[in-house]
Protein backbone atom coordinates (compact mmCIF):
# COMPACT_ATOMS: atom_id res chain seq x y z
CA UNK A 1 0.00 0.00 0.00
CA UNK A 2 1.29 3.09 -1.05
CA UNK A 3 1.53 6.02 1.43
CA UNK A 4 -0.82 8.43 -1.24
CA UNK A 5 -3.20 5.86 -0.99
CA UNK A 6 -3.83 6.98 3.02
CA UNK A 7 -5.95 9.42 3.40
CA UNK A 8 -5.29 11.56 5.84
CA UNK A 9 -7.78 14.51 6.91
CA UNK A 10 -5.76 18.18 7.19
CA UNK A 11 -6.21 18.91 11.17
CA UNK A 12 -8.66 22.03 10.33
CA UNK A 13 -11.12 19.10 8.66
CA UNK A 14 -11.28 16.61 11.79
CA UNK A 15 -15.09 16.84 12.52
CA UNK A 16 -16.28 16.35 15.58
CA UNK A 17 -19.10 13.98 14.28
CA UNK A 18 -16.58 11.66 12.64
CA UNK A 19 -14.17 11.64 15.87
CA UNK A 20 -17.33 10.58 18.07
CA UNK A 21 -18.43 8.46 15.75
CA UNK A 22 -14.99 6.46 15.82
CA UNK A 23 -15.10 6.48 18.86
CA UNK A 24 -18.70 5.40 19.35
CA UNK A 25 -17.34 1.25 18.50
CA UNK A 26 -15.48 -0.54 21.33
CA UNK A 27 -12.94 -1.97 19.01
CA UNK A 28 -12.07 1.39 17.97
CA UNK A 29 -11.43 3.06 21.27
CA UNK A 30 -9.51 -0.17 22.64
CA UNK A 31 -7.33 1.11 19.58
CA UNK A 32 -7.37 4.51 20.83
CA UNK A 33 -6.44 3.24 24.04
CA UNK A 34 -3.72 1.07 23.02
CA UNK A 35 -2.22 3.78 20.62
CA UNK A 36 -2.71 6.18 23.81
CA UNK A 37 -0.56 4.67 26.66
CA UNK A 38 2.37 4.18 23.47
CA UNK A 39 5.02 6.84 23.33
CA UNK A 40 5.99 5.45 19.87
CA UNK A 41 4.46 4.33 16.67
CA UNK A 42 2.65 0.85 17.37
CA UNK A 43 2.88 -1.48 14.64
CA UNK A 44 -0.59 -2.28 13.18
CA UNK A 45 -0.60 -6.18 14.11
CA UNK A 46 -0.21 -5.21 17.86
CA UNK A 47 -3.66 -3.82 17.78
CA UNK A 48 -6.86 -5.11 17.97
CA UNK A 49 -5.55 -8.95 17.95
CA UNK A 50 -8.04 -12.11 17.66
CA UNK A 51 -10.06 -10.07 14.84
CA UNK A 52 -10.15 -10.91 11.57
CA UNK A 53 -7.20 -8.47 9.50
CA UNK A 54 -10.39 -7.57 7.96
CA UNK A 55 -12.52 -6.46 10.70
CA UNK A 56 -8.88 -4.66 11.73
CA UNK A 57 -8.45 -2.76 8.37
CA UNK A 58 -12.12 -1.60 8.30
CA UNK A 59 -11.65 -0.21 12.05
CA UNK A 60 -8.20 1.80 10.68
CA UNK A 61 -9.60 3.07 8.15
CA UNK A 62 -12.25 4.42 10.06
CA UNK A 63 -10.26 6.20 12.78
CA UNK A 64 -7.45 7.17 10.13
CA UNK A 65 -10.28 8.89 8.12
CA UNK A 66 -11.46 10.82 10.83
CA UNK A 67 -8.55 11.77 11.41
CA UNK A 68 -7.89 9.86 15.02
CA UNK A 69 -4.57 8.09 13.92
CA UNK A 70 -2.32 8.38 11.35
CA UNK A 71 -0.89 5.45 9.86
CA UNK A 72 2.65 5.31 8.11
CA UNK A 73 3.50 2.05 5.96
CA UNK A 74 6.83 0.86 6.04
CA UNK A 75 7.38 -1.50 3.40
CA UNK A 76 4.49 -4.38 3.81
CA UNK A 77 4.47 -2.95 7.25
CA UNK A 78 1.76 -0.04 8.81
CA UNK A 79 2.75 1.58 11.68
CA UNK A 80 0.47 3.62 13.74
CA UNK A 81 0.53 6.75 16.32
CA UNK A 82 -2.39 8.64 17.92
CA UNK A 83 -3.04 12.60 15.89
CA UNK A 84 -2.83 13.41 19.88
CA UNK A 85 -1.71 17.18 19.23
CA UNK A 86 -4.18 17.70 16.32
CA UNK A 87 -7.10 16.50 18.41
CA UNK A 88 -6.11 18.42 21.23
CA UNK A 89 -6.15 21.55 19.11
CA UNK A 90 -9.39 20.89 17.34
CA UNK A 91 -10.91 19.64 20.67
CA UNK A 92 -9.14 20.32 23.58
CA UNK A 93 -10.16 17.20 26.51
CA UNK A 94 -11.96 15.32 24.16
CA UNK A 95 -9.21 12.16 23.84
CA UNK A 96 -7.99 12.40 27.34
CA UNK A 97 -11.29 11.73 28.27
CA UNK A 98 -12.55 9.33 25.66
CA UNK A 99 -9.73 7.08 26.43
CA UNK A 100 -9.77 7.95 30.93
CA UNK A 101 -6.85 10.24 31.24
CA UNK A 102 -8.21 12.36 33.53
CA UNK A 103 -6.11 15.29 34.82
CA UNK A 104 -6.48 16.56 38.65
CA UNK A 105 -8.82 14.85 41.18
CA UNK A 106 -11.41 12.21 40.39
CA UNK A 107 -14.91 12.73 41.14
CA UNK A 108 -16.07 9.90 43.53
CA UNK A 109 -17.95 7.30 42.12
CA UNK A 110 -20.85 5.28 44.22
CA UNK A 111 -24.27 5.71 45.09
CA UNK A 112 -25.53 9.07 45.49
CA UNK A 113 -25.79 10.67 49.14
Amino acid sequence: MAAEELHHPDADRIELVDVLAALGHPVRLEIVRTLAGSATEVFCGAVAQGLPRSTVTHHLRTLREAGVICQRPEGRKLFLVLRREDMERRFPGLLSLAVGEFPGPQPAVGPAP
